[in-house]
């Protein structure tokens, strides 16, 4: 796995986001993703909405994920 694909499935699963994936050891990752679609939702939420978009990667191919999600806004 590698953070360029990450970052393609995680922008086709939430077309509105901005993503940036960091990871050089192709299983320990860290991604921000700026999104509208977070706008009124808890963190957790947020997160999950990125998960989603990873399927049964996480877990799997991609052992570990740090999130920063935030609005536009940086909220």
């Amino acid at each position: 796995m590698d953070a360029e694909t990450i970052r393609e499935l995680i922008e086709k699963g939430l077309p509105d986001a901005q993503v940036e994936v960091q990871g050089d050891d192709g299983v320990h990752f860290e991604a921000t993703v700026v999104a509208e679609a977070f706008r009124g939702k808890l963190p957790l939420a947020r997160h999950r909405m990125v998960y989603a978009t990873l399927g049964d990667l996480m877990g799997g191919a991609i052992h570990a994920l740090a999130l920063k999600t935030v609005t536009p806004d940086g909220k």
